[in-house]
C-alpha cells in the first residue's frame, strides 16, 4: 500500500470546533448572517457523476443542511429545485449561483410549506421547471427551544408539526404520482428523536414521527420501485440554532458533547443524502441513517 496515494483526515481536528458567540436571529435565520459561517461543502465537495441527469426537489434548501445538499446534488449531475421562506432569498440566491457553477439547472420556489396547498404546489412547480422529478429530500424543520410546558403554546406545537410532518405527508403525496421506478426520497429526522432535549419536545416528538412514517412509507412504496429513508443528523451548526433553535447561554457550547467533540458542518452531512439518493443504496429502504458525531443511537 503507497499511503502517499491516500488522504487520511482526522474526524476530530477536519472541521474546527467552533464556540460559537451568543448571538440571535429573527426566524428563520439565514447563512449570511451567521458567526462563524457554515461550512456547506462551496470549496470542498468533489462530486463523481453519481446522480447525473437526476431531478431533485429540496425543501429547506436556501441554508445549512438543505444547502449544503443542494450543492452537493448539483456536483454529482443534478438539476434542483430549491425550496425556502421567501425571507431566505438571500441565502437562496447564493445557493442558486452554486448550483449553476457547476453547470446545472435550479428553479427558486420560494413558499411555507405549513400552507397545504402550497405543498402541492411546489411539487407542481418543480415538475414544471425541471421537465418532472425523481428525487424528493423532505428537510425544512421548524425548531424552536421553549424552556418550559407552560410557555409551549397551541400555537407552536401545530406550526411544528405542519412544518415537520404535514409537510411531508403533503409534498411526498403530491410527488409520488411523479416518481418513476428507481426514484428517491429522503427525509430529515433527527437525533432528538432518540435522545430528545427537554426545551425542544415538540421538535423532538416530530423527528420520532418521521423516523416512523419513514419506514411505513419506504414498505408501501417499495414495491412501485420507489425508495424512502432518512437521515438523522447530530447537533450541525445552522441558522436554525440561532434562530430561537436553541437557548442562547447554550450556544457556546453547541455540539461539544458528541465524541468528536464538536458540533457537524452541513457538508459533513450530505454525502448521506446523496449515498440514499444515488442506485448505490438500490437495496437501502426504511432506513434511518445517523450522521451525528459518534453519539450512540437505535
Amino acid at each position: 500500500m503507497h499511503t502517499d496515494q491516500l488522504t487520511f483526515t482526522d474526524p476530530v481536528t477536519r472541521f474546527p470546533s467552533v464556540t460559537p458567540p451568543t448571538q440571535h436571529q429573527p426566524e428563520p435565520g439565514l447563512d449570511a448572517e451567521l458567526t462563524p459561517r457554515a461550512d456547506r461543502g462551496e470549496n470542498s465537495y468533489r462530486g463523481t457523476g453519481r446522480l447525473e441527469g437526476r431531478r431533485a426537489l429540496i425543501t429547506g434548501a436556501d441554508s445549512g443542511i438543505g444547502a449544503a445538499v443542494a450543492i452537493a446534488f448539483a456536483r454529482e449531475g443534478a438539476d434542483v429545485a430549491l425550496n425556502y421562506l421567501p425571507a431566505e432569498e438571500e441565502d437562496a440566491q447564493r445557493v442558486r449561483a452554486l448550483v449553476e457553477q457547476a453547470g446545472r439547472r435550479a428553479v427558486l420556489l420560494p413558499g411555507d410549506l405549513a400552507d397545504a396547498e402550497f405543498c402541492h404546489q411546489v411539487v407542481a412547480d418543480a415538475v414544471h421547471g425541471l421537465g418532472g422529478i425523481d428525487a424528493l429530500v423532505n428537510n425544512a424543520g421548524k425548531q424552536i427551544a421553549v424552556e418550559s410546558l407552560d410557555d409551549l403554546t397551541d400555537e407552536q406545537w401545530q406550526e411544528t408539526y405542519d412544518v415537520n410532518v404535514r409537510a411531508i405527508y403533503r409534498v411526498t403525496k403530491a410527488a409520488v404520482p411523479h416518481l418513476e421506478p428507481g426514484s428517491t426520497v429522503v427525509n430529515s429526522t433527527s437525533i432528538q428523536a432518540y435522545q430528545p432535549s427537554a426545551h425542544l419536545i415538540d421538535y423532538a416528538s416530530t423527528k420520532a414521527a418521521i423516523n416512523n412514517l419513514t419506514k411505513g412509507l419506504g414498505q408501501q412504496l417499495a414495491p412501485r420501485g420507489i425508495r424512502v429513508n432518512a437521515v438523522a443528523p447530530g447537533p450541525v451548526w445552522t441558522p436554525l440554532q440561532v434562530s430561537d433553535g436553541q437557548p442562547k447561554e447554550a450556544l457556546p457550547h453547541f455540539g461539544k458533547s458528541t465524541p468528536l467533540g464538536r458540533a457537524g458542518q452541513p457538508t459533513e452531512l450530505a454525502p448521506a443524502y446523496v449515498f440514499l439518493t444515488s442506485s448505490e443504496s438500490s437495496f437501502v429502504i426504511g432506513e434511518t441513517l445517523n450522521v451525528n458525531g459518534g453519539t450512540p443511537s437505535p
